[in-house]
């Protein structure tokens, strides 16, 4: 009977090494910019500059529901909504899906305009660039027509279309809940 051998080759030391550390940095490349990057009492302390108001609650019914799900473009299960409100000045917070994870986005109004859109926590793989001022910056004195349209144009970003969707459906949710919360109180 003739025995069969086999050799088991192995990489040198520093190879397994570089391997090793290629991965890592694939690894971690692959998370690109998930993270927190504001915390929700910082964004408030940039939205209001002299004291932060009290935290008060919009209570969602159905009448209110169905222009909410009108401008996500999906079914809104929230019993309510938390903002804040100095005069004329809202502040908002919101988690919209991108493409598979909560983006945790902070808007703030003051006489029916945008103020301040501030990315708080991205858990996406892709599109994270929304975070930087370059795209955020864009909404700043964004208002909204009649028709929930935008008066004028926000340029997207190449590998982030969905994130940028996010930003878009959540800044013309908190102009339409500024607007409604103003004519409410008044």
């Amino acid at each position: 009977m003739k025995m069969i051998t086999t050799t088991v080759r192995t990489l040198p030391a520093w190879r397994s090494g570089v391997i090793f550390i290629g991965l890592l940095l694939a690894s971690t490349a692959h998370s690109g910019g998930q993270g927190r990057y504001m915390d929700i009492a910082v964004f408030l302390q940039t939205a209001f500059a002299a004291a932060e108001p009290g935290m008060s609650t919009l209570w969602i019914d159905d009448e209110l529901r169905a222009p909410i799900e009108e401008l996500l473009g999906h079914p809104f299960d929230g019993l309510r909504v938390r903002y804040w409100r100095d005069g004329g000045r809202t502040a908002w917070v919101f988690d919209e899906i991108g493409k598979e994870q909560p983006i945790t986005i902070g808007v703030s109004v003051k006489d029916d305009a945008v103020e301040i859109v501030r990315v708080l926590e991205f858990r996406e793989v892709r599109g994270w660039e929304i975070r930087h001022p370059f795209f955020t910056d864009q909404f700043t004195g964004v208002q909204v027509t009649a028709e929930q349209r935008f008066n004028r144009s926000i340029d997207g970003i190449t590998g982030a279309t969905l994130s940028v969707a996010a930003v878009s459906r959540v800044v013309r949710l908190a102009l339409f809940l500024s607007h409604y919360t103003e004519h409410e109180h008044s």
